[in-house]
């Protein structure tokens, strides 16, 4: 099969973990006297971006977590907002169509950038740009370095956000203060510090509870085990949590053939390389004839591994000379991606490690199946629905089983000017086929709603009460039932908290919740972008 350079396979390691905050403008600033004249805002006219590339209003001075002299120099609100509007017209995948207002009707850039957007809908009525996002630069550069927060190891999934409330575990990561207390899936949260978790009005002390923002907080929780009367008071002290990335891999032997499982949580570890080996190895040893890979928590992260588990799904025949994904910016750059300066070139399907966690250079193996069972939610995202829009344009065949998928087709470079990291949508994926149109998600195709790409597959709810990987639990039940005979149980309620602007007992109305998902969905979003 194609296959990429040894220096090629480098060069994307390297992108992939110190690209994503590439500016993609070179600094002309600093290589002449500054000139001070305040910019002006002319219909239609578009200036290089490079002309006011960090000329700030107030200019940073010191030097940056990588030991770097800060780029600043003396400039002004208007410089900084003509950066942004440059900027956005050279790389905005839908710059034709951004209103261009005038710069001096706005009081500040990030007032301003938030107009730097399309306003047109998907066809479920959803604005098609969602993921347009501002953050302090300081704070983004440290999570990019970190990598890590503070954690119980247990995700909890939101069933009901207002009273009467509803949390219960979805899983807890291994050898986790989470795991040691006890927690395991389907786990209700009853009390939080005191406070009833159903109806208190006391969102700060539930949320501080359930998301601690430092290492060594300790909070004390009543919880409910599945088919338990009573309640438990256990204690959780937060700490860095060591992700692990495959769960569950199992073979299911069935009359009729071995069905491997395992479910696989996030590309947005770089062990996540040799876990999926691990499973894979195995998996192509028991010479299972079908394979359900569990996705539902999975939001994305780097496209390099997802090209990966692509490959050892699906084996060399299936691949061979084949697209995994291709990048597609504006019609301004056909051939040049305008951010890292380099040639567009296809993304390849990968058969081999690429040093993320295992040696560059090894053979990975595959289990060469042209059908494979995807178990979806609203969680799975980003590098996750690349996997299922690469395997398509191959046809394979991809049965989803769950719920619609996030859409999140587009990914983007983020990009620092004077002090603020600015994330706007810059380019789409799209497969062999080139297909890459699915900003509503993937649906399966019995879903009770229009939305979403529809594909074979049956809507089920996630059986939080069951654990992960076991033959009853109702996604893999179904994905078991529909290999059998093509059948779908019947359409479930899906039950996810959606955010109520309007109710002020909302748990996901406090701004720290807020914030801890766009940094989630920036980290991940940065590491798909890395890959390119």
């Amino acid at each position: 099969m194609k296959q990429l350079s040894k220096a090629a396979l480098l060069g994307i390691i390297t992108l992939t973990l110190s690209a994503c905050g590439s500016s993609g403008d070179s600094n002309s600033a600093g290589d002449a006297a500054l000139d001070n004249t305040p910019p002006t805002w002319t219909k239609g006219v578009f200036e290089e971006a490079s002309q006011f590339k960090n000329r700030c209003e107030n200019p940073r001075i010191g030097q940056d977590l990588n030991g770097d002299d800060y780029a600043d120099q003396a400039g002004s609100t208007l410089h900084e907002m003509h950066w942004l509007r440059a900027w956005s017209n050279n790389t905005y995948l839908w710059y034709d169509e951004i209103v261009d207002q005038d710069i001096s009707l706005f009081a500040d850039p990030i007032s301003y950038f938030g107009t730097l957007r399309t306003t047109a809908t998907t066809d479920s009525g959803a604005y098609r740009d969602q993921f347009h996002y501002t953050q302090d630069t300081a704070e983004y550069e440290q999570l990019r370095s970190g990598g890590a927060s503070a954690s119980y190891g247990a995700h909890f999934k939101l069933l009901e956000a207002s009273p009467p409330r509803l949390a219960r575990v979805a899983y807890v990561e291994p050898n986790s203060p989470a795991e040691r207390a006890g927690l395991r899936r389907g786990t209700e949260i009853v009390m939080i510090d005191g406070e009833s978790f159903e109806d208190s009005s006391d969102i700060d002390t539930l949320n501080g509870g359930l998301y601690p923002e430092e290492n060594g907080e300790t909070h004390t929780f009543v919880v409910q085990h599945v088919g338990e009367t009573n309640t438990r008071t256990i204690n959780l002290t937060s700490q860095v949590v060591t992700t692990a990335p495959v769960q569950n891999t199992r073979i299911i032997e069935t009359d009729d053939g071995k069905v491997g499982y395992l479910t696989f949580n996030t590309f947005g570890n770089i062990t996540a390389e040799s876990a999926l080996i691990d499973a894979f190895t195995t998996l192509e040893e028991e010479r299972v004839s079908d394979l359900v890979i569990d996705l539902r928590y999975n939001g994305g992260g780097y496209l390099a591994i997802s090209a990966q588990l692509a490959y050892m799904v699906a084996g060399n025949t299936l691949t061979d000379g084949k697209t995994f994904e291709r990048t597609v910016f504006n019609d301004k750059h056909p051939a040049i991606n305008p951010v890292t300066g380099k040639a567009i070139s296809n993304y390849p399907f990968v058969n081999e490690s690429l040093g993320f966690s295992v040696s560059a250079g090894q053979p990975l193996p595959s289990v060469n199946l042209n059908r494979v069972f995807i178990l979806s939610s609203g969680s799975t995202c980003s590098a996750s629905e690349s996997l299922i829009n690469g395997l398509r344009g191959i046809d394979v065949d991809v049965v989803l089983i769950g719920d619609t998928t996030c859409g999140k087709p587009y990914g983007f470079y983020s990009t620092d000017n004077c002090g603020t990291t600015y994330s706007t949508i810059q380019f789409r994926g799209e497969n062999d086929k080139g297909f890459g149109d699915y900003a509503d998600g993937f649906s399966p195709e019995n879903v009770s709603t229009t939305v979403g790409e529809r594909i074979i597959g049956c809507q089920v709810a996630d059986d939080l009460l069951t654990p992960l990987g076991e033959e009853n639990e109702a996604m893999l039940k179904a994905a078991l039932d529909y290999r059998v005979d093509g059948s779908c149980p019947p359409v479930s309620v899906i039950r996810v908290a959606q955010r109520n602007s309007s109710q002020k007992n909302d748990l996901r109305n406090d701004p720290r919740i807020i914030e801890r998902e766009l940094k989630q969905r920036i980290w991940l979003d940065n590491l798909r972008a890395g890959a390119k």
